[in-house]
């Protein structure tokens, strides 16, 4: 049997070969982020080729199988019982290998922001903080929070990580948007149904290698105390830093790290990847900022909406993508709408 497109794995393998190199390399661990890097892409796309070669090698049992000259009905029955969970690894398959947009494989910088609601929407803002926490966990990705802004009363007014492993801004890119949660709410004595908003914003992270020039003159750099949780420093130094880029009015902050150069330095990158992705945009003719397709953080704005009263669902209105178990969803298990969006994104 002859394969090709989803089942060449001829690049990948030489893409291995290559990264093999580089790791055998004297120097390869002088630069701990860039090996961090290549490691990852490594044993992505191992797994990846053992996946392939796996279903290859299942593929070819059955059709030996069923074209045998008289196949038994327990071949057939077994070949039946077995093709669904074919598709469904096929098509988990089918969205790694096609996740070959410029930056899907980089990491991203994910952003929460509490909006129309009050103590509701902080509330729901952590809970979306909790969930996206919880699916990196479950599929080895790696966080660090940049910048977090506690709500007056409980959760989140917002919160900034940088989402760390292959593929990451390709999986998430599709969650940028407004995420609408309806609930009763456990801050109401009257146990009253309320509605609240987050917004979610990703972007991916460029390497120093990317062709951004900002000029001095075009940024405001303003200087604040660090706050929330940390060690020693947090609340004592004017650490924290914050930038406004002014001819897009784009804002990145970060305090989370030591000292207010390393805390720049992150935020410059964050901005260069902002100012990159709307390069992008401009490039494929998408005639949008990087905000363009964030709405007002409202009703009717929404992407996808997770509904726990008076009946239980999470539907994403892009792709119209379900799922009744809005606990199971908000513990980090999002997959479902992840593969819609691509598939419906046609990558």
């Amino acid at each position: 049997m002859i394969y090709g497109g989803l089942f060449d794995s001829e690049s990948k393998q030489k893409r291995i070969d290559e990264l093999e190199v580089i790791m055998k390399d004297d120097n390869f661990w002088n630069d701990k982020k860039k090996s961090e890097e290549v490691i990852g892409e490594y044993n992505y796309l191992k797994k990846l080729l053992e996946g392939t070669s796996a279903l290859k090698e299942d593929i070819e049992f059955h059709f030996d199988n069923l074209n045998s000259e008289s196949p038994g009905v327990d071949v057939i029955k077994f070949a039946e019982e077995e093709w669904e969970e074919f598709g469904n690894k096929l098509e988990e398959l089918e969205l790694k290998i096609l996740l070959n947009g410029e930056y899907d494989k980089n990491d991203a910088v994910l952003e929460i922001h509490s909006g129309a609601g009050g103590t509701e929407a902080c509330d729901w803002a952590n809970m979306l903080y909790r969930m996206y926490t919880r699916w990196c966990e479950k599929n080895g990705y790696k966080l660090e929070v940049i910048d977090e802004q506690a709500g007056t009363e409980v959760g989140i007014k917002s919160v900034s990580l940088i989402v760390k492993g292959v593929n990451a801004f390709g999986y998430l890119q599709g969650e940028k948007g407004i995420h609408r949660l309806v609930r009763i709410s456990p801050f109401d004595s009257n146990s009253r149904r309320h509605t609240s908003f987050a917004s979610v914003e990703v972007t991916p992270v460029v390497d120093d290698s990317a062709e951004i020039e900002i000029d001095e003159k075009d940024i405001r750099v303003d200087v604040y105390r660090s706050s929330g949780a940390g060690g020693q420093g947090v609340n004592t130094t004017d650490s924290a830093v914050r930038i406004t880029h002014l001819p897009t009015k784009i804002i990145v902050t970060c305090q989370n790290e030591r000292s207010q150069i390393q805390n720049k330095e992150k935020c410059m990158q964050i901005l260069k990847s902002k100012l990159m992705k709307i390069r992008q945009e401009e490039k494929e003719a998408e005639l949008k900022a990087l905000k363009g397709d964030l709405k007002e953080i409202n009703f009717g704005s929404q992407i996808r909406s997770y509904i726990m009263c008076p009946y239980t669902l999470v539907k994403d209105h892009r792709t119209n993508a379900e799922d009744v178990n809005v606990d199971k969803v908000l513990d980090g298990e999002i997959d479902k709408f992840i593969k819609e969006y691509l598939k419906e994104k046609g990558i």
